[in-house]
């Protein structure tokens, strides 16, 4: 297997390549006078498997040049191109709705256009989302290195949380992971109006210290919401474990105000600039792709 990984992977391209049969692939990625982009293989991938570590986006020109490589991948006689997309952007653009675009399905189009053969990615937003491409997607869940800093910082005796109805999967698969016995997962009851999001609750019984587990933190909405309620039901302790960070703005950064102590958050977006953000805690999620990437290998 021949992995190419983009600038912003590379430290978990290296964390991959450290564990098993995979070979570093070269590439450049350069933009003609004019502004169009330009792929350039360093590498021989004719008869190989091959994977692109990467993302699609934000920022866009992200999935310009995954797609663009893809397709030299395969131009040049790749056997097969796997993408590895830690983050799938644009799986939240999943609803069919009158005059507005799909996005997750166009993405998925584009994809197997480009010669992609399917996607691994980590905790995937939707169902729906996966359904919605036309090549397989596997998702793995985080489910294992969120028991882990669970252990880790002493949370096993924490309620976990879902801060919506389709959170309470992802809280039950971790709950599992950790060993934890909760015959409930407390959530809440989630709307969006025009003045933004709304939480009743929590439904159900929460303790004085808590986990939140979610799928994304954007600009952090959902989560304030949620803890503000937590915070007015007499919480004190309040952990919130994320897949994907996307750290939208300055907004979320309110979290500490509302009584939240640790926020541990993957790292399936690396952080710009290779900064970490004040007082979040990074999770590599390298072992997870490795496992899946190595199957391939001996497939």
């Amino acid at each position: 297997m021949i992995l190419f990984a983009f600038d912003a992977y590379r430290s978990m391209a290296g964390a991959i390549a450290r564990s098993g049969p995979v070979q570093a692939g070269q590439f450049s990625v350069d933009r003609y006078e004019n502004g169009e982009m330009h792929i350039e293989l360093q590498t021989r991938v004719a008869g190989s498997p091959c994977a692109v570590l990467g993302a699609i986006g934000p920022a866009d020109d992200q999935f310009l040049a995954t797609m663009l490589l893809a397709h030299t991948l395969k131009k040049d006689g790749a056997r097969s191109v796997t993408a590895l997309l830690p983050y799938l952007a644009y799986a939240r653009h999943d609803k069919d709705k009158p005059g507005e675009s799909l996005a997750t399905a166009w993405t998925g189009l584009v994809a197997r256009a480009s010669g992609l053969d399917e996607v691994i990615t980590v905790d995937i937003h939707s169902e729906r989302a996966r359904r919605l491409y036309p090549i397989p997607v596997l998702s793995v869940s985080p489910a294992e290195v969120f028991a882990a800093a669970i252990n880790r910082y002493g949370l096993k005796d924490a309620t976990l949380v879902a801060p919506d109805e389709g959170a309470i999967p992802r809280c039950r698969a971790v709950a599992m992971a950790a060993g934890i016995e909760q015959a409930e997962i407390p959530f809440f009851r989630k709307q969006r109006t025009a003045g933004g999001i709304t939480h009743a609750g929590p439904i159900g019984k929460t303790g004085r210290r808590v986990v939140i587990v979610d799928d994304i933190l954007d600009t952090g909405e959902t989560l304030l919401s949620a803890c503000d309620k937590l915070q007015a039901a007499e919480v004190e302790d309040i952990s919130i474990l994320v897949t994907h960070g996307l750290f939208t703005g300055e907004r979320w950064t309110g979290l500490w105000e509302l009584g939240v102590q640790r926020l541990l958050c993957t790292d399936s977006i690396p952080v710009p600039h290779g900064g970490q953000r004040a007082g979040v805690v990074s999770l590599p999620v390298a072992s997870l792709l490795e496992q899946q990437l190595f199957d391939l290998v001996r497939a």
